[in-house]
C-alpha cells in the first residue's frame, strides 16, 4: 500500500482529545467524569439564536456568500463598533469558527517554512494549523513561576529570524487565563513594526476579562493597520462551540482579498448558523454577558480555592478566559491524567483534565503541569477539585509538596 504523507505524522495528536475515550471506558464502568479537559462551556446560548433558528421561513439552506452573510458581517461591524474597535463589513470575513481563521491567518501571512512567534503555553491546535500550513512555530517560554507573563522585548527580539513573518498571541490566553495588557501589547506592536512582521491577536475571549482596565484589542493599535489580524468567534462569546462560526478581521484589505480566495476554495460557512448568530449579536442583552461573565468569575473562584486548598498545587493568577494552566505535585501529567481516568474513582467520581505538555513546543515543559477548563457548574467543580485532590493523596507519581516547592 502507499505510504501516507509524511504531515501525517508531524499532525499532533490534540492533548485536548485524546483521553476521551479512557473517559468514556469510565463511563462504561459506571464512574461518573467530570469534564474539564476542552472549552465547552455549560452556560446556556442565547435565546435569540434559537429563536432565529427555529423561526427561519427557508425553504432551502443554499450556500452563503464565500465572505459570510451581508447581514452577519452589517450586525458584527456594529458589535465592534461599540467596543471602540472601528471595522465595518469590508473588514470582516465570516469562517468556520475561530480555528479556520487561524488557519487562513498562516496561510495568508506566510510562506511554506517561515516561522510565527507564539507564547507558550498556547492553545493546543495552532500547532496543528502551522502544519497544515507548513509553517514553523517558534516558542517563547512564558513561565508559570512568572505567573505566565510575556517574556521581555529582549526575549522576543532574540528569536525572530529572517523567516519570522508574525507573532501571534492569544489574549485572553487560552490555556492559561493570562492577560496582557496595554503596555504589553505596546511593546509586541513596536516590534512588529520595528521587524516588519504581522501581528496577530486571538481575541475569542475578550468577553471574558475579569480586570477593572479596558482590554485592548490588536485592532486598536495606532500605526499598525496594514500589519494586524483578530480572530475572533461566536463559539466562546455566546456559548455556541457547535455553530462553527468565526471571524477574521482586519483593516489590512489585501489580506481580507487574500482569505477570501482560502474561503471560496472551501465555498461558505454554514449558512443557518450565520443566521442565529446575527440574530444574537443584535438581539442579546448586554445582561446575558454580565451574568456569563460574572458566573465565570464565581466559577474561578471556587476553583482557586479549591486547588489551593490542595497541598503542592501551584496555582498563577487568572484574569480571563475560563481556563488555567496549573502545576501539580506529580512526576508526568500525561500518565496523571490518564491514571485519574483509567484507574481511579473517588466515590464513583473522576476528573478529566488535559496534559500541559500538549501546550508546549519546548521539549521537556509542561511535565507537571494540566490545563484545567472550569466550563462547569460550581458544585460541579468542588466535587471535581475533592476528587482531584483525593486522587493526589494516593497517586503513584506523587511528588512530595517540598520538592515541587523547592
Amino acid at each position: 500500500m502507499p505510504n501516507l504523507a509524511i504531515r501525517t505524522e508531524t499532525m499532533p495528536s490534540s492533548p485536548i482529545r485524546r483521553l476521551v475515550d479512557y473517559a468514556n471506558r469510565a463511563e462504561a464502568r459506571g464512574v461518573h467524569v467530570h469534564y474539564l479537559n476542552i472549552g465547552q462551556p455549560d452556560v446556556y446560548s442565547p435565546e435569540a439564536f434559537w429563536s432565529a433558528v427555529k423561526q427561519t421561513e427557508i425553504k432551502t439552506l443554499e450556500y452563503s456568500h464565500s465572505a459570510g452573510t451581508a447581514g452577519l458581517r452589517a450586525a458584527l461591524a456594529e458589535h465592534y463598533q461599540q467596543h471602540g474597535i472601528d471595522v465595518g463589513v469590508e473588514n470582516i470575513l465570516v469562517t468556520n469558527g475561530g480555528s479556520e481563521a487561524a488557519l487562513f491567518a498562516m496561510l495568508c501571512c506566510c510562506n511554506p517554512g517561515d516561522e510565527v512567534i507564539v507564547v507558550e503555553p498556547f492553545y493546543a491546535n495552532y500547532a496543528g494549523f502551522a502544519v497544515t500550513a507548513g509553517v514553523t512555530l517558534v516558542p517563547l517560554t512564558a513561565r508559570i513561576v512568572d505567573d505566565f507573563r510575556l517574556p521581555t522585548a529582549e526575549e522576543i527580539e532574540a528569536v525572530i529570524t529572517p523567516r519570522t513573518k508574525a507573532i501571534l498571541l492569544c489574549n485572553p490566553s487560552n490555556p492559561t487565563g493570562t492577560v496582557f495588557g496595554e503596555s504589553a501589547l505596546a511593546e509586541i506592536a513596536q516590534i512588529a513594526v520595528e521587524h516588519d512582521l504581522f501581528l496577530i491577536g486571538d481575541e475569542v475571549y475578550r468577553e471574558f476579562y475579569y480586570g477593572s482596565e479596558t482590554l485592548k484589542s490588536v485592532l486598536q493599535l495606532e500605526g499598525l493597520e496594514n500589519r494586524t489580524l483578530m480572530i475572533d468567534s461566536a463559539s466562546k462569546k455566546f456559548s455556541l462551540c457547535g455553530s462553527r462560526v468565526g471571524f477574521f478581521v482586519t483593516k489590512n484589505l489585501d489580506l481580507i482579498a487574500a482569505a477570501l480566495k482560502f474561503g471560496q476554495a472551501r465555498l461558505s460557512a454554514p449558512t443557518l448558523d450565520m443566521l442565529g448568530v446575527e440574530a444574537a449579536l443584535r438581539n442579546t442583552p448586554p445582561t446575558y454577558f454580565a451574568e456569563v461573565k460574572a458566573e465565570y468569575m464565581a466559577r474561578r473562584d471556587v476553583l482557586v480555592s479549591g486547588l489551593k486548598s490542595i497541598p503542592g498545587v501551584v496555582v498563577p493568577p487568572i484574569d480571563g478566559a475560563f481556563y488555567a494552566v496549573v502545576e501539580l505535585p506529580i512526576d508526568d501529567s500525561d500518565r496523571f491524567c490518564q491514571w485519574m481516568v483509567e484507574e481511579f474513582a473517588y466515590e464513583g467520581e473522576t476528573v478529566l483534565m488535559a496534559p500541559a505538555t500538549g501546550f508546549y513546543i519546548t521539549p521537556g515543559l509542561g511535565k507537571k503541569e494540566v490545563r484545567i477548563a472550569y466550563v462547569l457548574d460550581q458544585d460541579r467543580l468542588r466535587r471535581a477539585m475533592k476528587c482531584l485532590a483525593e486522587g493526589l493523596a494516593v497517586y503513584p507519581g506523587r511528588v512530595v509538596a517540598e520538592a515541587v516547592a523547592a
